[in-house]
């Protein structure tokens, strides 16, 4: 049986929230101690903002230090289907900050001088069918012509240079994504938030939010199990962890499962047979899978084994997909141990786009979609700066955010068995 335990978690300790009480009035309370609301904080602090995160748990207790730590370039959706949804213009802008996000963690990287194996390794894209292989010269094209970013074709006889597997048609190769320990990270901005100012309050789970205003200034009023706060502004970072504290966005976020096993150790020449190039690696499949090298050499390899978010029976049953899943790419792991499973929860829209703004006067980046590690820390900093008065140009706050069809949605996806189902169809048939 294999134990239940988060590999990156095995590799930093997470900075002290801030002890004492509650403040009783910021300009800022931020909702979730992630990448969004980290980076959000350091960025008010270093303005001078007075900030409060009110985390439910521990800083990074989400999916920020449960994720794959690749940080991708692109959206979820293809270029053609956000293209044919909301135009060429509005597309390249959205386009262009997923790549301008990756260069912003790049730089805070540097600037707080965070130790989180950040490296520009790019990421593959492996087809599972000849149908999808075939796709992917049209993507290059119209992604080099609209976009002027350069993506490469790995044709199936030259792909053993990219991934020591055979079960490919071929790839796509990205070289500006990266990869990061992600446990290392989220610490590392947490400590930066820290250290411009910001407080962290960790076990403050935030249980209501009203409108009220005090010595004259409107705002809001939260209720959290730490205490009572004041703030002129709330921004919500919960991802797939929103809750009843804010139900309008509750309604609008799918909370879907992701789980990924770590091997033991593995030998250095087979490491670099199993990914030559140590990419990020992730395949074309709706049920997809996604596996890279870690620092230390293990593999890491996850995916939608189960739709349902974590619990210990979940992680467990998926851990022994995963394992089964991972021989078939990989048979040369088929004699090594799994050391770590472990569960996250992702958080999906209905259209599957990243959203922010602001909704009922409260500020929102949320529906990252597997894309977090880069989207939600370049989202939690431009509204930063939308709230200190900077610049409000994010292209995501100008597309409709929609919600579940007939208003058959309350928050409990009482529909991810079928949504399942569906997906596998799909890879079935596509």
């Amino acid at each position: 049986m294999t134990i239940e335990s988060n590999y990156w978690l095995t590799t930093t300790a997470m900075p002290r929230g801030t002890p004492g009480s509650l403040h009783t009035r910021v300009d800022v309370a931020i909702i979730g101690a992630g990448f969004t609301g980290l980076s959000a904080a350091r960025a008010l602090a270093k303005k001078g903002g007075s900030v409060a995160v009110l985390e439910a748990n521990s800083i990074g207790w989400g999916a920020s230090s449960r994720n794959g730590g690749m940080v991708l370039t692109g959206l979820k959706l293809s270029a053609e289907t956000l293209a044919k949804r909301y135009g060429m213009e509005l597309t390249c802008r959205m386009y262009a900050t997923s790549l301008e996000s990756i260069d912003l963690v790049e730089k805070l990287v540097r600037d707080e001088n965070i130790d989180c194996s950040f490296s520009r390794c790019g990421h593959l894209e492996v087809a599972c069918k000849q149908s999808h292989f075939d796709a992917y010269a049209r993507s290059v094209e119209l992604i080099a012509k609209q976009f002027q970013h350069e993506l490469r074709i790995v044709p199936r006889h030259e792909l053993a240079t990219e991934i020591g597997s055979g079960i490919y048609f071929g790839g796509i190769v990205d070289e500006t994504s990266a990869g990061v320990n992600p446990a290392q990270y989220v610490s590392g901005l947490a400590t930066a938030a820290l250290g411009a100012g910001a407080c962290i309050y960790e076990n403050a789970r935030v249980q209501q939010i009203q409108r009220n205003s005090q010595n004259g200034s409107a705002g809001f009023s939260i209720l959290t199990s730490r205490g009572n706060i004041f703030a002129q502004n709330v921004l919500v970072a919960t991802s797939g962890y929103t809750s009843g504290a804010t139900p309008a966005l509750q309604k609008k976020i799918i909370p879907i499962g992701s789980f990924i096993i770590a091997t033991e150790c593995i030998p250095e020449d087979l490491a670099r047979e199993l990914s030559p190039r140590n990419r990020m690696i992730f395949d074309s499949k709706h049920y997809l899978h996604y596996y890279r090298r870690t620092p230390d050499n293990r593999m890491l390899f996850g995916g939608r084994a189960a739709f349902f978010p974590e619990t210990s029976n979940t992680i467990q049953r998926s851990a022994e997909i995963l394992r089964r899943d991972m021989v078939e790419v990989y048979p040369q792991l088929r004699d090594f141990s799994i050391e770590h499973a472990w569960g996250g929860t992702l958080d999906f829209c209905f259209d599957t786009m990243p959203h922010a703004g602001q909704m009922d006067g409260i500020y929102y980046a949320l529906g990252f979609a597997g894309h977090g590690v880069a989207m939600a820390t370049y989202l939690g900093t431009k509204l930063a700066e939308m709230m200190s008065g900077g610049s409000s140009e994010i292209p995501f706050a100008a597309i409709p955010f929609p919600g579940a069809p007939l208003g058959l949605y309350n928050g409990k996806p009482w529909f991810l068995p079928f949504a399942g189902a569906y997906y596998k169809v799909l890879d079935w048939v596509s």
